[in-house]
């Protein structure tokens, strides 16, 4: 008997008015699975991200994670349960270390820590801070301001706040927009590692990132799952290739 799926949507909708920017979307997706979401601009990929994560609530349709339903549950709800997200604009502490920054992430999911305790004597949270520094690869930047981090090594650090839950499902929007080809490559490498031991979903309009590192790839159209497979299938799909104009070859 199959694995049940960790996350599965129900006929997911979200209205805008007359605007349907997610339609009625049925996906499932396994555990331990790199999935791709992709589609052109206004296709539905963001809106649906932030109906899985809790930022918005749909106008109807399901969501379950595991075996439990979380269809409207909050944001900080559905990441106790879970799921981590890192954003598509960085967002960062740009006057804390890049250390800090980390520690901070950690200590907010600590499950026990005296308020009044200095900082320096959280050995544990620090430790683990550490390590998420090196996941990263900003192990070596640990002590200079985030401020003075490149655009690439900003987009890394996000996400190590956000492994900073231990999540089982972590969602990636738009990992590597704008970045160098040097950059796009190292950040496709910790993205492979991630999902090693853990669920991600990424969007991103990069297709070369999304053929190489995706098990399988949804394709949103118009807020409705235009196709979906692995990305032999997705490549080979006319449908696909008409709606991206031959981006795919």
């Amino acid at each position: 008997m199959p694995e049940a799926a960790l996350l599965r949507t129900e006929r997911l909708t979200r209205a805008f008015g007359s605007l349907m920017a997610v339609d009625r979307v049925d996906v499932s997706i396994q555990r331990g699975e790199l999935r791709s979401i992709i589609g052109p601009n206004g296709a539905g990929k963001t809106t649906f991200f932030r109906l899985i994560s809790g930022e918005m609530a749909p106008t109807s349709g399901r969501i379950f994670f595991g075996d439990r339903e979380i269809t409207g549950l909050p944001q900080h709800a559905v990441a106790r349960l879970g799921v981590a997200k890192s954003y598509q604009i960085t967002n960062v502490f740009p006057h804390l270390t890049v250390h800090e920054n980390v520690r901070v992430a950690v200590q907010g999911h600590a499950r026990a820590f005296n308020f009044w305790s200095r900082a320096d004597r959280l050995t544990d949270v620090s430790a683990r801070a550490t390590r998420l520094l090196e996941t990263v690869g900003l192990g070596r930047k640990r002590d200079g301001l985030a401020a003075h981090l490149s655009h690439g090594e900003k987009r890394h650090l996000e996400i190590g706040i956000a492994l900073a839950s231990e999540p089982t499902l972590l969602l990636l929007d738009e990992p590597t927009a704008g970045m160098s080809p040097e950059e796009t490559d190292e950040t496709m490498r910790l993205i492979r590692e991630l999902a090693a031991g853990r669920t991600v979903i990424l969007v991103e309009h990069k297709m070369k990132v999304v053929m190489k590192i995706s098990d399988r790839i949804t394709v949103l159209h118009q807020g409705q799952v235009l196709a979906e497979g692995s990305p032999e299938e997705i490549r080979a799909n006319d449908r696909v290739q008409q709606t991206y104009l031959g981006a795919l070859r």
